[in-house]
């Protein structure tokens, strides 16, 4: 009995480290070979409840990988013959079948960048193409998505559902694309991939999967699959630089520290070193993108004692010729203000004001602007609009203490 017992647990323990490790190697694999992302995926899951029962008897195999990629090509079969049609369920089954030739095979081609390049192909909304990639490639279950988007789980396994149909439906083609498409759908990618770290960072560390560090392992993993691109080392250098900084930016209140203030022995030099290798590098490759100039924004901020607000205007001005967003020209704005240049700056936001009346990081902006030109009337107004829009308890912390600073001063 104990043996047993002992023996489900050593498998359990196993089964876990693998599937957190590799579920997207093999979900990668199993994909390319049966053409369906639902197919592979209960396959996948049945294989693994399987391999509860089999490791626990007999221990767990010399190629763990393998066993679970043959057991999920076995029960694709076992799905196909319960719901097709004798006549297609010979001609599905046919591909499979030559796929158990090896008994347990331990090398696994990886297929992973063909996934991400799915999951985020500019047919799905970009909803759906960071909840597909968090699913597929980092592993989160449909709850801890849900969970982070606050969604109902129902509703977000729809979302997943669609997805999946979608693909199938307009025949998304399962590939790395071409070189000709390879730097706009690249550019997808990264967006996808920060956007996932974005959400994790702006919510601090918390109960559940940490995004921040679920997109820091989908940069390292893309730039493994292609390395040498200037593009995918500039996102890595610009999330390692970026999130070298966590530890610094809430206090023991839970409040939001401006960078400026921050305790910067609080921050993982390790990670910022890392970053600044990885985007001098990138730069001496000489094809210059958008994430290479967001990379070498974000050095900026952490080489010297303050942040070189003067080298940040002229590389704001450089991706906008790339970007030419609202954010990117309301992050130049503030620049600008940093800098010292104030009138040009309220000229900036002056211009912004429609495209971005909604959106609390413009209004935050503006009304630190305008307590250093001294107008706090127009601040304290700013100050109460950002307040009312904050995303989390800790900007709306900061900004009510900035606004109780500018009372103060008058």
């Amino acid at each position: 009995m104990h043996s047993a017992a002992s023996g489900a647990v050593a498998a359990t323990r196993a089964l876990d480290g693998l599937v957190r490790n590799d579920r997207g190697r093999l979900l990668s694999a199993l994909i390319a070979r049966l053409g369906s992302f639902q197919l592979a995926e209960d396959a996948l899951q049945d294989a693994m409840v399987s391999a509860v029962s089999h490791w626990g008897r007999n221990g767990v195999p010399h190629a763990p990988h393998g066993w679970l990629l043959q057991a999920a090509y076995r029960k694709a079969i076992d799905r196909i013959r319960q719901n097709r049609s004798e006549a297609r369920k010979m001609k599905d089954m046919q591909p499979l079948a030559r796929g158990e030739a090896a008994d347990e095979p331990d090398d696994i081609p990886d297929e992973r960048l063909r996934l991400i390049f799915t999951c985020c192909h500019p047919a799905l909304e970009a909803k759906s193409q960071v909840v597909l990639t968090l699913r597929t490639i980092g592993g989160l279950s449909t709850t801890e998505i849900a969970r982070v988007f606050l969604d109902a789980e129902p509703t977000m396994g729809q979302r997943l559902s669609r997805a999946k149909a979608k693909i199938a439906a307009a025949r998304i083609p399962y590939a790395v694309p071409a070189q000709e498409q390879w730097a706009e759908r690249l550019q997808s990618v990264l967006a996808v991939i920060y956007l996932i770290f974005t959400a994790g960072y702006a919510a601090g560390p918390g109960q559940g999967r940490d995004l921040a560090e679920e997109a820091l392992f989908l940069c390292r993993l893309l730039n493994r699959l292609r390395p040498g691109d200037p593009e995918i080392e500039g996102c890595l250098a610009l999330v390692l630089i970026t999130h070298a900084r966590c530890l610094a930016r809430v206090d023991a209140d839970g409040m939001t520290v401006a960078l400026a203030e921050q305790d910067r022995a609080k921050w993982n030099r390790a990670q910022i070193d890392e970053g600044l290798e990885l985007i001098e590098t990138a730069m001496r490759r000489r094809a210059p993108g958008p994430y290479q100039i967001k990379a070498a924004i974000a050095a900026c901020h952490v080489q010297g004692e303050r942040s070189d607000w003067a080298q940040i205007v002229l590389l704001y001005d450089s991706l906008l010729r790339l970007e030419p967003t609202a954010v990117i020209r309301l992050n130049r704005a503030v620049a600008l203000c940093e800098a010292g240049w104030l009138e040009p700056a309220l000229r900036s936001l002056d211009a912004l004001a429609g495209e971005l009346r909604d959106y609390q990081p413009y209004h935050a902006a503006r009304a630190e602007l305008l307590a250093r030109m001294g107008q706090a009337e127009d601040a304290s107004k700013a100050y109460a609009m950002a307040i009312a829009l904050a995303g989390s308890p800790a900007d709306a912390a900061f900004l009510r203490q900035r606004a109780a600073r500018l009372g103060a001063q008058t």
